[in-house]
């Protein structure tokens, strides 16, 4: 694999659309994925429930002189429309293209989205995770969520049921 170069965190814009519907597709895998795996004829990747604005991209150049493209990206919501809960940000989505893993881009997005929800006036955030995708939860341990709860048994996925966990972290005063 060539070495990477990431650009700098940013948010998304409706021309990655494609780029990014592109990326869910090639990256789906039942690690961490409850839906079905898509098929033809596919959805647009944004959409009323998934605006540009909610989405972080990072995109990488590669050292061959390559043109930039979108190595991964995280979707960041409020978890509910509750003014009570307006402190909080959640994680509903944070996907890595497979040439770009191992290149640190999932913890790049994971400090920008700490930033941008502090920007947001947040001072925690959370996330969900199927209780078998190892990769994901030691690296958002790594970056200091802890596990919050788990849901025993959520999802059936493979003949098989699957815990959901629920992490995650302080981000300190907003």
């Amino acid at each position: 694999m060539a070495a990477l170069t990431l650009r700098p965190v940013r948010t998304a814009v409706q021309a990655d659309d494609d780029q990014l519907a592109e990326l869910d597709r090639s990256t789906w895998s039942t690690l961490h994925a409850v839906l079905p795996k898509p098929v033809p004829p596919f959805d647009p990747f944004f959409g009323e429930r998934n605006p540009p604005e909610d989405v972080l991209v990072v995109e990488a150049d590669a050292e061959t002189g390559g043109a930039a493209r979108i190595a991964g990206y995280l979707r960041l919501v409020p978890p509910t429309p509750l003014v009570a809960n307006a402190h909080v940000r959640q994680i509903r989505g944070l996907a890595v293209a497979n040439w770009a893993r191992g290149a640190g881009v999932g913890r790049t997005l994971l400090r920008a989205s700490f930033a941008e929800a502090r920007r947001q006036g947040a001072n925690r955030i959370t996330l969900r995770v199927l209780a078998h995708n190892d990769p994901a939860r030691a690296l958002y341990a790594s970056e200091g969520f802890a596990v919050e709860g788990v849901l025993p048994g959520e999802f059936f996925l493979n003949g098989r049921y699957v815990d959901d966990v629920c992490m995650g972290r302080s981000l300190g005063p907003a």
